[in-house]
């Protein structure tokens, strides 16, 4: 059964963390406590398992148009659909919300490299 849930637990605990080092990069990114922060990396997770796909379908001429730059703008507007759901978690700004989902990306993609 653990064996299932590992990299369910990894892939959080990764985002829990891209999430807690882009809210001391970004000043307009912030946490009222851990578990603020705990409960968005999840939420993230299904939203970027759930909406995300989703968003990408409706506006795949405009992604074919932009030469999938448009996704980032669609990262940006997950991020902020996730702050708006979870107390505690705030994003001043769209472009808080952009450039911090570009990071948290970056950072991600960063640590499952150093860890495989």
């Amino acid at each position: 059964m653990m064996g299932n849930l590992t990299p369910f637990l990894v892939q959080w605990g990764l985002t829990s963390l891209s999430l807690w080092v882009a809210s001391y990069i970004f000043s307009g990114l912030r946490f009222a406590d851990v578990g603020s922060l705990i409960i968005a990396a999840l939420l993230l997770g299904f939203a970027n398992a759930i909406v995300k796909p989703l968003l990408i379908v409706f506006t795949l001429p405009l992604t074919v148009l932009t030469m999938g730059l448009f996704l980032l703008v669609i990262n940006a507007l997950v991020l902020m659909l996730v702050s708006t759901v979870v107390s505690g978690f705030t994003i001043s700004s769209f472009w808080t919300a952009f450039f911090a989902s570009i990071f948290i990306s970056l950072f991600s993609l960063f640590v499952i490299k150093l860890i495989s």
